[in-house]
């Protein structure tokens, strides 16, 4: 009884991913990039397969979404997305290729169908790659549960970081660590990462219940 208490808090305050329809991967440092040869809808149209974004360095994957507080902001949080166009002109300087991609299924037709990924893209000043993931095969894949959920391969296009972007999603100005930024800039220099894994907090990517 005390599980399902303390499983029922989380899910309410929404921190974390709910519990899967089926188990999901627990990517490692050093998996291999799943899916990576899987083309996916772009915003502009073309079908990109992630081993094309690969840079001379690698290749940074961040799953997000239109509609997620922790992406597009709420009342008295910022939210992560205001720092997309700058993270993504960083990664890229640092000859890493960006991808964000786009897996929830679930409400396509609630925000975050194509054409609302067309439109926030633009409006917003995405760089890099948006990708539609149909039927979250590329989520599943690499065990994605958030959005967003963060993870940074080298030119191998093995993992060398995975989990969140910084440690405050209410305000830029107040972050204290820049886990993302300091993993980009230590894989480019080929310096060791320290942390490589932080803690993913943000709404669960709304997957569609598998049919049997």
């Amino acid at each position: 009884m005390t599980m399902i208490i303390k499983l029922a808090s989380v899910a309410a305050v929404a921190l974390l991913a709910a519990l899967p329809h089926d188990p999901l991967p627990d990517l490692q440092i050093g998996a291999a990039l799943p899916k990576a040869d899987h083309r996916m809808k772009d915003v502009s149209g073309k079908e990109i397969a992630l081993k094309e974004l690969v840079g001379g360095k690698g290749v940074l994957v961040i799953f997000s979404c239109n509609t997620c507080p922790f992406v597009v902001g709420s009342e008295g949080s910022e939210g992560w997305e205001g720092r997309y166009p700058e993270l993504a002109a960083f990664a890229q300087r640092y000859g890493v290729g960006v991808a964000f991609i786009n897996s929830n299924e679930a409400k396509r037709n609630d925000g975050d169908s194509y054409a609302d990924m067309q439109a926030r893209y633009k409006e917003k000043g995405y760089q890099g790659a948006y990708l539609l993931d149909k039927d979250h095969v590329v989520a599943d894949a690499f065990g994605a549960r958030t959005t967003p959920h963060v993870f940074l391969f080298d030119k191998d296009m093995k993992l060398v970081y995975k989990g969140a972007i910084d440690d405050n999603v209410a305000k830029a100005a107040e972050v204290k660590e820049r886990w993302l930024h300091n993993a980009i800039e230590r894989l480019a220099e080929g310096k060791a990462i320290e942390p490589t894994m932080t803690r993913n907090i943000g709404c669960s990517i709304k997957r569609m219940p598998h049919k049997h």
